[in-house]
């Protein structure tokens, strides 16, 4: 492998995350021979962010087990791995990233898979110790610390998939749970109210209380430790911890400071690339315009951070790859898996079709939009995701009642 010195190309990836690992080890596999520099902001080399609210979190999945790769294996393909370092600026005339640590690094093609942010409250109380957001690994080795002991009150804020994995694995571990949604019903945003139901009555079983149309005026806090939350209406709960679950945004810094075209993200084609022909984005902040329904989507979850990542190392390649992937990603809650792939946006509000129980949380829920299914979601149901996903990319209008009769074949459909 051909070190720095005699590179006759230099690809830089910002953001060391999924998305940035898996386009540098992409890069490799494809035969590049230049030089590659990804740039993290962590101390820690790349690791998987969804097991951070789940296995590792409730401590039934090891440190190692996070990480994408190895941390020598970077170094051993040829990959400049600078940890803990920040991309200040990009000039795209230049072709130049500016770094924290004084230094400069030219690029051929640049790679933008800078992720997303979690909206922090504007509270008071919020820098008391025991508040907290979940999105790093040092949060979650935190987090996990407060809890793992059980028998403390928890208070999430934010009924969405983090907040309700927080409070799930919470709730595992013997502690007593309190989730507070400014909606009426979790995930409604997402799965519609009817769906989302399911979730609210899986952890009502479990014991967790979740109060609906709920905001949060302050954190209370005694010796610099939050002891309560007190909601607007004047309600206060008493709370040892208090986990924030509110949301994300992307890191749009570095975009903007090249004068990229911005979106909800950045604004990228069907092969990830902007509207700087030599610069790309991939992952959270992309915001791409995907081929089979002509909108643009940007997506938080790691499997397009996976998918996006390999598409974008190819393009930069000038292979001509597409990022034409489902949207795709999974949750588990108590004894509630489930799967979801499909175009979230053309979801909202479409017709909600069942095959199987949704009582008995072993189901299927299809989601169509002018008779096609956009959306599908197994809970508690396995080895059909393929079939769903092959449904939403033919985009043929399918029979409902075909649709939620278990003895049709999903693939004769």
């Amino acid at each position: 492998m051909p070190g720095a010195e005699d590179a006759s190309q230099t690809f830089v990836i910002v953001g060391a995350g999924l998305a940035g690992a898996t386009a540098a080890t992409t890069l490799r596999e494809e035969g590049f021979a230049g030089r590659i520099v990804l740039v993290g902001l962590e101390p820690h080399h790349p690791y998987l962010r969804p097991p951070l609210s789940k296995e590792f979190l409730a401590g039934s999945a090891d440190r190692d087990s996070v990480f994408v790769a190895a941390a020598d294996s970077y170094a051993e393909r040829g990959i400049e791995l600078r940890r803990g370092v920040r991309a200040l600026s990009v000039d795209p005339i230049d072709h130049l990233v500016a770094l924290d640590d004084g230094s400069e690094v030219h690029y051929a093609k640049l790679l933008l898979t800078t992720g997303s942010r979690p909206r922090r409250p504007d509270l008071p109380g919020a820098g008391l110790d025991g508040v907290q957001v979940v999105r790093t690994l040092d949060d979650a080795e935190a987090l996990h610390e407060r809890l793992a002991g059980g028998g403390r009150r928890v208070v999430t804020v934010g009924a969405g998939w983090i907040g309700l994995e927080v409070a799930a694995t919470a709730r595992t571990l013997g502690n007593d749970v309190t989730v507070l949604d400014r909606g009426a019903v979790p995930l409604a945003s997402t799965l519609g109210a009817e769906v989302g139901g399911v979730f609210a009555q899986l952890h009502a079983d479990h014991g967790v209380r979740i109060r609906p149309h709920s905001a949060v005026a302050r954190i209370i806090g005694a010796s610099g430790a939050a002891t309560a939350v007190e909601l607007a209406d004047g309600t206060v709960l008493p709370a040892d911890v208090v986990a924030f679950g509110i949301g994300a945004e992307p890191w749009l810094d570095l975009a903007e400071s090249a004068g990229l075209e911005v979106t909800t993200g950045i604004a990228v084609d069907e092969h990830l690339r902007s509207s700087d022909p030599d610069i790309y984005a991939a992952g959270d902040v992309a915001d791409a315009m995907h081929p089979l329904v002509g909108l643009r989507l940007r997506s938080e979850h790691w499997a397009n951070a996976l998918a996006g990542g390999a598409v974008a190392a190819r393009s930069m390649l000038g292979l001509g790859a597409v990022h034409d992937a489902i949207p795709y990603f999974y949750s588990d809650q108590f004894d509630l898996g489930m799967e979801y792939s499909g175009y979230v946006p053309l979801a909202q509000g479409g017709e909600v079709v069942f095959r199987g129980d949704p009582a008995a949380r072993e189901f299927v829920a299809f989601w169509l939009a002018d008779g096609r299914v956009v959306a599908g979601m197994n809970v508690n149901v396995w080895d059909v995701n393929d079939d769903v996903q092959a449904l939403i990319r033919r985009g043929r209008r399918v029979d409902p009642a075909a649709l939620a009769d278990p003895a049709v074949p999903l693939a004769e459909l």
